[in-house]
Formats: structure tokens, C-alpha cells, sequence
């Protein structure tokens, strides 16, 4: 297991249950050949399920190159294998396009539609447009406190704020004096809120930093430079696996002795925990949260299921450390977690 702190456990425990129960329906509604799981490419194996095979799309606004969309994608695609879908994945990190992307899907008639919501606004009206439609959605990773607002049925993902305060508690408890919360893309919500969480929570010194998150040369000469700046600073807080990484090689070229926390992981930052250059990471879960977003979709068209009880499943947040890293090593080197 991964830890988590206690007074989250509960939360945690509203996603096992709709994970069991998304296992229990496939089971009774899913056909396998020869009675042996079928190799579906994406490492996992299992059946396909014996119902008519339909398009459907995933709409992200991960970044080109993103590793956390890699896995999130990985997740998809093998729900999508499993449930006889054929998955169309775009991603456009600007919500403008994001909504252009839904527009896109509407006009191709796919038969259901899992996105983020980093910018709940901008996608509103192309939302609307599916629903009329009559096109199914599941949320996913962002828009936690907006996707009910949009009349979607489903989300899975984690709270961000509640996130931001786990990470906030334990750096107090880990001795932090100065945290600079590093936004990688300003305004998107879910990072906003990460760092919101963190101040709420945090006993020490506490500020944000915005960096341009598509130009890594200008993240790390950003971090560094501050940290050059400001020497009190003792801890630098990512939002994101690739952006802790940056902020390690930017805190040697600075001189400085503050250490990485981060949110995400990717399989070279699990390796950066095992090393010590990075002391932890939040995990969310994105392989989980794109499988069960498609998977959500297959249960509504083929059942009218519908996930969670009008609340998020949550997937997160949980702690990966030095005690537990070696328990997700593999599984982030053969790129599921």
C-alpha cells in the first residue's frame, strides 16, 4: 500500500469501493477468447467486452512531451481495449483549443467524451453542445469543484486543495522553514489549488512562484534565480514530476541547500526519491484516472451506470517516499504508475 495520512483514508476509501464495483460489472458483462486474457499492448492483460464496438474521444490539456498525460493516456487505452472502444486522444494545453477539441468530437459523432477541466469556462459551451447531443462525459484530473456545475455525472481525480493541505502538514512536519510553490501554467485551477492548500496549512514561510512550464531552460534559470535571490528558502514544492526534476538541477546550479518535494511522478522521479535528490511526491494516480474515465463511459452506454453517488472517486492523494518507493518502482519503469 501507499501511505496516506489517516484523516484521508476515508476519502481514499470511496474510490476502492467504485473500483470494485467497476471490476464486479465487467466481469459479469465481459467475454474473453479461448477463456484466457487477451494481451490488450498495454501490458495488462485481459478480455474484451462482447458489447458493439463504438468511438469515443479523450480530451486533455496535457503539453506535448508531458509525462503524466503519458500515463493517463496509458490508462485510457487499456479500458478502451478491455471495453471494444476505438479511443481518439487529443490534448491541447489552451483552453481555447481544449474547447475546440470537444467541438471537434461532437462533429465526429463519438459516443462518449472523457475530459479535463483545468478551465471549466472555456470548454462550458462546447459541454453544452454534447449534452445536447446526447454524448455522455466523465471529468477527470482537473475541474474538481466545477464539473457538477456543468451538469457532467462523474469525475475521478483527486481534491486538490485537500492535496495541497496533506502536502502542507507534512512539510511543516518535515521541518520546512521557506516553501516556494512552484505554477507551471498560471491560472489552470487545479494548480492553483494545489498551492492554496499548502498555504492553508503550512506553519512557516510560505510563496508562490509562476514559471513558464513549456520552456524547461526558463523554468530552472526562473527557480534558480529566486533561489539566488532569497537564500532563506529551504524547500521548493513542484506541481509536477518534470518541474521537480528542473528545480533539482536548478537548486545545484544556485548553490543551494533547499531540498524538492513534489506533486505527480514519472518513472525517473521515482528513481530521484530512491537517490534522496527529491524527499517525496503526491501521487493521483493517472493511469487510474484515465482507465476508469473510459471504463465510467462503457458502464453508462452499457448499463446506465453511473459512478461515485453524485460525489468525485477519488484517486488520490497519497505519499511516496523512501519507506514505500521500491513498492511502486516497477510499475513506474514499465510506465503505469
Amino acid at each position: 500500500m501507499i501511505a496516506t495520512t489517516p484523516q484521508y483514508a476515508h476519502k481514499r476509501g470511496a474510490a476502492a469501493l467504485a473500483i470494485c464495483i467497476v471490476a464486479a460489472l465487467f466481469l459479469s458483462a465481459c467475454s474473453s477468447t479461448g477463456g484466457k486474457p487477451r494481451d490488450t499492448g498495454s501490458r495488462m492483460g485481459s478480455g474484451t467486452a462482447d458489447t458493439p464496438r463504438v468511438t469515443i474521444a479523450m480530451i486533455t490539456h496535457g503539453a506535448p512531451g508531458d509525462t503524466f498525460f503519458d500515463l493517463v493516456r496509458a490508462g485510457a487505452e487499456a479500458a478502451a481495449a478491455k471495453d471494444n472502444f476505438d479511443l481518439r486522444y487529443s490534448a491541447d494545453p489552451q483552453a481555447p483549443n481544449q474547447a475546440n477539441l470537444v467541438q471537434t468530437a461532437i462533429d465526429s459523432d463519438v459516443a462518449g467524451i472523457a475530459l479535463t477541466l483545468p478551465s471549466a469556462q472555456a470548454v462550458s459551451s462546447a459541454v453544452k453542445r454534447a449534452q445536447t447531443a446526447g454524448i455522455p462525459l466523465t471529468a477527470f484530473n482537473a475541474g474538481f469543484n466545477e464539473w457538477k456545475g456543468l451538469g457532467i455525472k462523474q469525475y475521478f481525480g483527486q481534491d486538490e486543495t485537500l492535496s495541497g493541505q496533506a502536502a502542507g502538514d507534512r512539510l511543516s512536519r518535515d521541518g520546512a522553514k521557506h516553501v516556494l510553490c512552484v505554477i507551471q501554467q498560471q491560472g489552470q485551477v487545479q494548480l492553483e489549488s494545489r498551492c492554496a492548500g499548502v498555504k492553508q496549512r503550512f506553519t512557516g514561510t510560505f510563496e508562490t512562484l509562476n514559471v513558464n512550464g513549456q520552456d524547461m531552460p526558463s523554468v530552472s534559470s526562473t527557480i534558480a534565480a529566486k533561489l539566488q535571490q532569497d537564500p532563506s528558502i529551504d524547500a521548493v514544492l513542484a506541481l509536477g514530476a518534470p518541474f521537480a526534476l528542473t528545480a533539482v538541477e536548478a537548486i545545484g546550479s544556485a548553490g543551494s541547500d533547499a531540498k524538492v518535494y513534489t506533486f505527480d511522478t514519472n518513472a525517473a522521479l521515482v528513481d530521484a526519491i530512491s537517490s534522496g535528490s527529491v524527499q517525496w511526491a503526491i501521487d493521483q494516480q493517472p493511469f487510474l484516472q484515465g482507465y476508469l474515465a473510459v471504463d465510467a463511459l462503457w458502464l453508462e452506454l452499457n448499463n446506465a451506470n453511473v459512478i461515485g453517488g453524485g460525489g468525485a472517486t477519488l484517486t488520490g492523494p497519497a505519499f511516496i517516499d523512501s519507506s514505500n518507493v521500491d513498492q511502486v518502482a516497477k510499475y513506474a519503469k514499465a510506465g503505469t504508475r
